[in-house]
């Protein structure tokens, strides 16, 4: 029931938007009801922030893949991502904008659980086109050539390892000291151990961009690593109101299992990934963003996105380093709990850190580095609007946020936001979506 009014508003409000628009086939509006349809399954199905990059991605990568066949001046996937393929061009005329929003769904509905969800919204999206905006020869050249780019990506999806990493073996995790175990409430399983054998889109490799190795773990009051844990009960013990507001702002944990007693039932938020590709919509509605200006934001911040999370799950496995809420409780105070729900998988880097940090680079680079604007994407989860002047500012309080909500040490947070920074710029190197 719920999602049918999900579902019901979200064609309502495609409607009315769409039909206030002058040119259809300039008109962001539909794409970005797509992109928000996509993360209300995506919430609904509670996808890992890993996974949830992933569904992105492969979308707005179909999307694109229409749209620059017919825009000039705009620059295809292929040969700049290793093994992409050649998407062909339409046979007859099309509409740009039904073709895009519907390789975008088709392939977001191959990629999430939920299908009939998005079964239908892709129905009546097709009908409104039909009924309002579209003749019956452009109608249906449209949709074919739609499913054609849609069928060509995800074919070309099917072989990132992606369901290879579903058939290893469960993760064992260590008993060595000093290295991660699951914690309460849940005590959940590692979240995607194999990340790192995802096919990446731009780096050489899920390792290209290993940070430095973290503080040394110890037990000694007098060490580094000690310290830091302090730093992070502290900031806990001592939170003021605001710090309280932002790490409650950039939480962004898909699974929030609360625990009442003997009853345990689960809290959906938007991914963080689905936090900044929001973002991404508000910002290109602020600037006035057509269609295919709108797309290529999506484009470029979504790899930024995906090859961020390959980058930083890369180090979490491999220096597998203990949560502040293990520590803590051992060595300095056991009744001791963080603000947000620390996340089951290890710590070091911060994902926060690391994702946040990508997309500001590349979002500087398509807004300007002070393009300013007010991120209302928790408004549906009850959270206020906040005012960012940048997204360097967004970013830099997204990482020291997760210190605030007492899940991550500081040189998790520093330390990536550098390798953030490196995937960004990274991705802005060797993807290029305009000029020839």
């Amino acid at each position: 029931m719920k999602s049918g009014i999900i579902l019901t508003i979200w064609l309502l409000a495609f409607v009315q938007a769409v039909a206030q628009q002058p040119s259809l086939n300039e008109d962001a509006g539909p794409l970005h009801r797509a992109e928000k349809a996509l993360t209300d399954v995506m919430v609904h199905d509670v996808f890992s922030p890993n996974v949830a990059s992933r569904i992105y991605v492969y979308a707005n990568i179909a999307a694109w893949e229409v749209l620059v066949t017919q825009h000039t001046g705009y620059r295809s996937l292929q040969l700049q991502i290793a093994g992409f393929p050649k998407i062909p061009a339409p046979v007859s005329n099309i509409s740009p904008s039904l073709s895009a929003v519907y390789a975008y769904l088709l392939v977001g509905k191959k990629l999430v659980f939920s299908e009939p969800m998005l079964e239908d919204s892709i129905a009546q999206v097709l009908s409104w086109y039909k009924a309002h905006k579209t003749g019956a020869k452009i109608y249906a050249a449209s949709v074919a050539y739609g499913k054609q780019v849609a069928d060509t990506v995800i074919k070309w999806i099917n072989a990132d390892q992606y369901r290879e990493t579903r058939r290893m073996r469960r993760y064992n995790f260590s008993k060595q000291e000093g290295k991660w175990i699951p914690t309460p409430p849940g005590y959940m399983a590692a979240v995607e151990p194999y990340w790192n054998k995802i096919r990446t889109l731009t780096l050489d490799s899920a390792s290209q961009f290993r940070p430095v190795l973290p503080t040394v773990f110890s037990r000694d009051k007098n060490s580094s690593f000690y310290r830091e844990a302090y730093e992070v009960y502290q900031a806990g013990v001592g939170m003021t109101g605001e710090q309280r507001d932002i790490a409650n702002f950039w939480d962004c944990n898909p699974f929030f299992l609360n625990t009442q007693g003997h009853l345990n039932f689960a809290g959906k938020k938007i991914s963080p990934a689905g936090h900044w590709m929001s973002i991404v919509g508000i910002v290109c509605n602020k600037a006035g963003k057509n269609l295919v200006e709108s797309a290529l934001a999506y484009t470029l911040t979504s790899i930024a996105l995906f090859d961020g999370f390959i980058s930083c799950w890369d180090e979490k496995y491999r220096s597998n380093l203990i949560r502040p809420e293990t520590y803590i409780n051992a060595n300095i105070d056991e009744g001791w709990r963080p603000l947000l729900q620390t996340p089951p998988f290890p710590e070091y880097t911060s994902g926060h850190s690391v994702i946040s940090t990508a997309a500001a680079v590349v979002l500087s680079s398509v807004f300007g580095g002070n393009f300013a604007f007010d991120d209302s994407s928790g408004r549906d989860y009850g959270l206020p609007t906040r005012h960012f002047d940048s997204f360097w500012a967004a970013a830099n309080q997204a990482a020291i946020s997760r210190l605030y909500g007492g899940i991550h040490y500081r040189p998790a947070i520093e330390n990536g936001q550098e390798q953030g920074k490196k995937v960004g710029e990274w991705v802005l190197k060797h993807i290029r979506l305009t000029g020839k």
